[in-house]
This record gives C-alpha cells, structure tokens and sequence, in this order.
C-alpha cells in the first residue's frame, strides 16, 4: 500500500490522469476510513477538472460517492466539468452527454432528460450532426419512457428513426425500430410491436440486437398470455447469447428466471413444468438439473404425485449455490392472509 500511495501522490502532483486511472481502485479501496476517503476524492476532483478526457475518472469517482450514498456529489463534479468545457462547443457536447448519462445512471431521468434537450440545441443551432442529435433524441426517448411518458417517447424515437434511416446507420435504426417496439408494446399496441419486431428480425443485424429482438418478442407474446412462444423467444435469446459477452448472456438468463418467478405468482405451473425441459437441452453442467427441477416443483405445487420426490432428486445435483437459492425461494409456500373470527 505504501508504493502504492507514493505513485498515487506523484501522479496526482504531476496531474497525470490515466496514471491515476491505472491506480484508482487499489488505492481508493484501500481508505476505510469515510473522512480520508472523502478528502481523497476532493483531492482528484481538483485533478480531473483539468484533464484533456476526464471521464473515465469521473465515472470512477461518481460511483464511489454512489456507495457512500452521495450520487449528488457525482454529479456536481460532472457539472464543473462540462462548465469547464463550456467555451469549445464540441468538447461541451461530449460533457454534457457525460452528465446526462450520469443522471440516467443514478435514477434522475427529469434530469436527465433537461440536459439532453440542452444538448440537443447545441447539436440543432451549432454542430448540425445529424447523427448525433439522432442519438439524443432517442436518449431522450428513452427517459420519458422511464417517466411514464410513453407517448412522447414514441414520438421523439420516430424522430430518431428517421434520421438513422436516412444516414443509412442501420445499427441504430434497427436499434430504434428495438425502442419502438417496447413502447408500444407497453401501451399495449402488441400487434404494431410485433410489426416492428419482424422487421428487424428480418433484416441483417448483430447477435445483440437479435438477441433484445427476441426479449422483446417475448414481452409481446407473455402480453397476449401466449406463454409457449413467449418460452421460445427467450430460448432463441439464449442460444444466440451463449456466444456473446457474459454480460448479455446474464441478462437473458435472469429475465427468464423472471419470467418463470412470474408464472409461479400466477401458479401457471402447466405452462411452466411444460417448457423446461427445452431450456435443460441447452446445458452440460448443473444448469440442466435446475431447469428440470423447476419444472418438477411445478408439478409438486400443482399437486401431481411424485414430483416432490424427484424434484427432491434433481435438486440434490444442482451444485451452483445461486441456482440453488432460486429453487428455494420458489419452493417455500406463498404467504397468506386470514382474518381471524
């Protein structure tokens, strides 16, 4: 800790930001003390304001004031930095897309969406982007959507839409046609989101796009209680998400242990013992046994013979603690109310 602490005083005299970058997490994490760590923190912001990039320290630094449950103070060092780039406006765009997302992060999408609009008159007046005021609008969709908004944000996403298809990014127009479908898809709308759906997933695309295609396609199906396709659709994520980063994998993985927890709540236990048995076919380790478990406790809870005893089997196998934890927290009866008389 010490050498460690000697090049942390240096870099931070010297104002050399990515040495500080290199060096952050072992010296940061090694201040328990709150007082000294706060003193520390000031001590950098004073550094990053004068960076040439400040923001991978600054999203460093932000999300420490976050564990110490100061979000605020994040976000105040965000702002000194964009009023230090004030004078360039390409270099205040970029702060104040920092600070936007920054808002975004912690849960202020109001927010967020207010320096989006700021930003989003920049790039209309000054730069003229047309891709990147593309891309605002469709970050500021997203955040009305966040608010309830839903209406706006179909409106503001159209917008996007229109643009990125006639720059020809089709990244971010399929991405956009992603957005929309969700949208509609909340309010209802399943048949136009399903519409927009088939269209991305009939043209050309990446596996990350197919793969929230598909998430979505199962929003829609899970909405007209079409639950077998719904099964399908997060199936086909899956399989496309096994070659993609752990990342994106886990978040197809957790939004079908939702969908499932879901279907307990309801006590669609059919439905549920019905479908596992696909999702077992993709695995080699324990997660087979835990696929096959929860479609042995739903047949438990709908009453079938035997299924306590193999369901008793198969949970024995499964060695992962966190699949583990799952099986019990579904196996433990619901809690009910009584009034007593």
């Amino acid at each position: 800790m010490a050498d460690v602490k000697a090049q942390w005083e240096k870099a931070l005299s010297e104002k050399n930001c990515e040495k500080l970058l290199e060096l952050f997490d072992d010296y940061i994490e090694g201040i328990e003390d709150e007082e000294k760590l706060r003193e520390e923190l000031k001590k950098l912001e004073e550094v990053v304001i004068e960076c040439e990039n400040p923001y991978d320290l600054a999203h460093e630094i932000a999300h420490v004031y976050a564990h110490l449950d100061d979000a605020e103070s994040g976000i105040e060092l965000y702002k000194r930095i964009a009023e230090k780039k004030k004078e360039d406006p390409e270099e205040y765009a970029t702060a104040l897309y920092y600070l936007a997302d920054a808002y975004e992060h912690f849960g202020m999408p109001e927010k967020a969406i207010e320096t989006y609009e700021e930003l989003l008159k920049l790039e209309e007046d000054v730069l003229k982007n047309e891709r990147e005021i593309a891309l605002t609008l469709a970050n500021i969709a997203v955040n009305y959507d966040e608010i309830g908004e839903t209406e706006k944000a179909i409106e503001l996403m159209e917008r996007a839409r229109d643009i990125f298809e006639r720059l020809g990014d089709e990244k971010n127009h399929m991405i956009s046609l992603l957005d929309l479908a969700h949208f509609r898809y909340e309010l209802g709308d399943y048949d136009a989101a399903e519409a927009l759906i088939k269209e991305v997933l009939g043209n050309p695309r990446e596996d990350e796009i197919e793969i929230n295609a598909r998430l979505v396609e199962a929003e829609i199906f899970a909405g007209r209680e079409e639950y077998g396709k719904a099964f399908r659709a997060i199936r086909d994520a899956l399989l496309k998400a096994v070659n993609a980063s752990d990342e994106i994998f886990g978040l197809v993985f957790d939004t079908l242990v939702d969908f499932i927890e879901g279907l307990f709540n309801e006590s669609a236990y059919e439905t549920i013992a019905n479908n596992m048995e696909s999702f077992a076919e993709l695995f080699e380790d324990d997660t087979a046994y835990f696929f096959r478990a929860i479609a042995e406790l739903a047949r438990w809870k709908a009453g079938e013979d035997g299924a306590k005893e193999r369901f008793d089997e198969l949970y024995s196998r499964v060695e992962n603690e966190d699949l583990r934890s799952i099986l019990d927290e579904w196996k433990r009866p619901k809690p009910s109310l009584s009034l007593g008389l």
